[in-house]
């Protein structure tokens, strides 16, 4: 039943992940990135800390020990700051088809790192699912050519880093709800990035923004609110490897948004890309997680 409700908010954050993007295009694009995921952080993390006290998860917050919150700290470093600082300036160097790509291989570097750190099998199955997933966003990106230089690396590394984090969030998640894990990845996270906007002079930036950019952000942290608390309560049941394949869900979701409400019609190739990334998360979905009946919030977290 755990691992069904896992799957399920797994794929509601893949959903939410989808209209996120889509809406994302229409929203504060002349926002300085770092000034606004730094925004929509901060936002969520007083969010998520009004849900603790409202499902009055509270004294559970009061009860961490030091070394949770240093995997909290460590989450909020390696997935809900340096990645996306990495993420942004790759992708003002590079395009934004191969910027994209080599984000969505993020699932590749969590599915190593799990099989590692967390005993995660690798086998045929993932292999499979791995395969039509990067088929998939091979053809509904249209990535006609490889290239690899300073931007590519940037999100490259940034890529596993939010693999890794994948990994830190499941062994936290043994021990702390999903909602505590979510609260310390977007209240450490701001931080780290608060001090990032100082450091570089762009903290001024906030207080140039007008009331429209604010709507946007506000808007934009509900979305990411969901996303984070549906995600990290999924991913409390489930594998690391299966969770982050589902995620790919959300660019033909993203896709078919902008096909019914723009101008843009999808090609030949964008639809053999959805088939083949649906395909790829069923495979996931029923061959690498439902083939696995172990209670998965008990792996060790240590090399096999």
């Amino acid at each position: 039943m755990n691992q069904k409700r896992g799957v399920l908010l797994v794929l509601a954050t893949a959903v939410i992940s989808g209209f996120s993007i889509f809406i994302n295009k229409f929203s504060v694009s002349e926002i300085e990135p770092s000034v606004f995921t730094f925004l929509k952080n901060i936002a969520v993390a007083v969010f998520l800390f009004s849900v603790l006290l409202l499902a009055k998860e509270w004294p559970s917050l009061k009860n961490i020990s030091g070394k949770q919150w240093a995997q909290l700290t460590a989450i909020g470093l390696v997935g809900g700051s340096v990645p996306f600082l990495l993420f942004f300036n790759g992708l003002a160097l590079t395009s934004a088809a191969m910027g994209s790509f080599i984000h969505k291989t993020l699932f590749i570097y969590a599915s190593v790192f799990a099989f590692f750190l967390l005993k995660e099998k690798i086998n045929w199955k993932i292999s499979l699912a791995a395969g039509l997933l990067l088929a998939g966003n091979l053809f509904l990106l249209n990535l006609k050519a490889f290239t690899f230089g300073k931007g590519e690396a940037l999100i490259f590394i940034a890529a596993l880093l939010w693999g890794f984090e994948n990994v830190l969030s499941k062994h936290a998640l043994k021990e702390l709800s999903g909602n505590v894990v979510a609260f310390g990845r977007m209240f450490f996270g701001s931080l780290f990035i608060l001090l990032y906007l100082a450091f570089t002079g762009k903290l001024g930036i906030i207080s140039t923004l007008s009331s429209a950019n604010i709507l946007w952000v506000l808007l934009t942290s509900v979305l990411l609110l969901l996303f984070v608390t549906t995600y990290y309560n999924g991913l409390k049941w489930i594998k690391v490897s299966t969770a982050t394949s589902i995620l790919l869900l959300g660019s033909p979701i993203t896709a078919l948004l902008s096909f019914a409400f723009g101008n843009t019609l999808i090609t030949l190739n964008q639809a053999m890309g959805i088939f083949l990334i649906l395909a790829g998360v069923l495979s996931a979905i029923f061959l690498v997680e439902f083939s696995d009946k172990r209670n998965l919030p008990y792996y060790t977290f240590k090399p096999s």
